[in-house]
């Protein structure tokens, strides 16, 4: 098992065997609980040096770290902060937020930001790769060169550079079926759905059942 896998499951962040409604809105029986990590700040940081190590180990420049709202602001601070010790210049952390349409864009000026840079994107859990693709497509319009595109875990092993159609890497994969609610088995329908966690919650009250 890899270092970050380890890391996780120390943390209590990997819980198995429920019913958890993703980001997504697909449903699956695995949830990584990001939020478990980052209130402990050496650790979250062991992760951005993970991220920057295999950015070195690729021999990839980057100026500017850029991570989706929310999991990945606090990833590309890290990351940054340990790729300026590796790289030796300083590198920058932005990140980008949703619009109404469900986009990632860049607020606050930050497109000025990634403008001509070299622009690595992180992101904590990936599934559908939606979010990444999003951010890559921000930093594009904002003038900005992706160079690369990396995540904390990967649950999808199909989500590889052409489809992200950039150089993707992730620190662990931990392939788990996610069926979208049509598709879902029966074994799964008959178990009640986890509101601790994920989308669950939101997905009982738009369903009128919470």
């Amino acid at each position: 098992m890899s270092n970050i896998l380890n890391l996780l499951k120390a943390l209590g962040a990997i819980i198995e065997g429920d019913h958890f409604v993703y980001t997504s809105g697909k449903h699956g029986v695995v949830y990584i609980n990001k939020d478990a990590l980052y209130p402990h700040t050496a650790k979250t940081s062991e992760v951005g040096k993970m991220f920057a190590e295999a950015v070195v180990d690729a021999e990839v420049d980057v100026d500017v770290v850029v991570g989706p709202a929310l999991g990945g602001i606090i990833l590309s601070q890290w990351t940054a902060y340990h790729l300026s010790q590796m790289l030796g210049k300083e590198v920058l952390s932005v990140y980008t937020e949703k619009d109404q349409n469900k986009s990632q864009i860049f607020t606050r000026n930050y497109d000025k930001i990634v403008a001509e840079k070299r622009v690595l994107v992180v992101e904590d859990i990936v599934t559908t790769a939606g979010s990444i693709i999003k951010t890559i497509n921000a930093v594009k319009l904002a003038g900005g060169i992706v160079v690369g595109a990396g995540a904390m875990v990967n649950r999808n092993p199909s989500i590889t550079d052409d489809y992200i159609g950039t150089r993707f890497f992730a620190l662990a994969t931990l392939p788990a079926e996610a069926w979208d609610e049509h598709e879902m088995p029966d074994w799964l329908k008959t178990r009640p759905v986890n509101t601790n966690f994920g989308h669950g919650k939101k997905y009982l009250q738009d369903k009128g059942l919470l």
